[in-house]
């Protein structure tokens, strides 16, 4: 039978930070801020969520796609960020696959930093 130790992680542990006096580093609950910054993209993304359920992603890129191709580059920037919103990684795909991505000037409208 073998024998694991685990040392005490006084990151984690604010009895042990205490008596080794060492501070707490508190990680934030959310890191990934970025792509939420606006209430508005958010309430369409949890909207967009609703009607089409765990599909909304794969919608939106579709969305995405078709109103890249037909040149309306704001219905893309907007359907991005909604797909962006739901799945970032299906998002950073279809900037991958398309080879545009968003027009900086975009972060008023999908409330994203470029």
């Amino acid at each position: 039978m073998t024998i694991r130790f685990a040392a005490a992680n006084p990151e984690y542990n604010p009895l042990i930070a205490r008596v080794l006096g060492t501070p707490i580093r508190r990680r934030p609950a959310n890191d990934n801020v970025i792509g939420i910054c606006s209430d508005h993209l958010l309430r369409a993304a949890l909207r967009h969520f609703a009607e089409h359920g765990l599909g909304a992603a794969e919608h939106a890129r579709q969305l995405a796609e078709e109103a890249f191709f037909t040149g309306d580059r704001d219905s893309y920037r907007w359907w991005l960020s909604i797909c962006r919103t739901l799945d970032r990684r299906m998002a950073e795909a279809v900037v991958a696959h398309i080879g545009v991505p968003p027009d900086p000037s975009a972060d008023s409208i999908t409330g994203n930093l470029a």
